[in-house]
């Protein structure tokens, strides 16, 4: 059951960022669909520890994607504090997963 919840978390990571930045026409499909797949997911027996991490990344990439607005930038950013940003001169960078 373990690499079954592996395999659906490496698709899940590949697949839900293109399809929640769809095309002109919104979404492919919503976050809501995604926050159901993650949590059926989490409701599994058996669940490790890394494939925890793994899942809560994914929820939390979610919670970024709408409260950022939908469409407020292409891909998700890398976590790092603006004051490490202004100290070194650069930008966040966006990172695909």
């Amino acid at each position: 059951m373990n690499r079954l919840i592996d395999q659906e978390i490496a698709h899940i990571s590949r697949v839900m960022w293109p399809a929640l930045l769809g095309d002109l026409g919104g979404p492919i499909l919503s976050p809501d669909y995604w926050r159901k797949r993650l949590h059926a997911l989490l409701d599994a027996p058996a669940v490790t520890k890394v494939q925890l991490c793994a899942l809560d990344s994914l929820l939390l990439q979610l919670d970024d994607y709408e409260r950022r607005a939908i469409g407020a930038y292409s891909a998700p950013v890398a976590d790092q504090s603006t004051d490490d940003c202004e100290e070194h001169g650069s930008e966040p960078v966006a990172v695909q997963q």
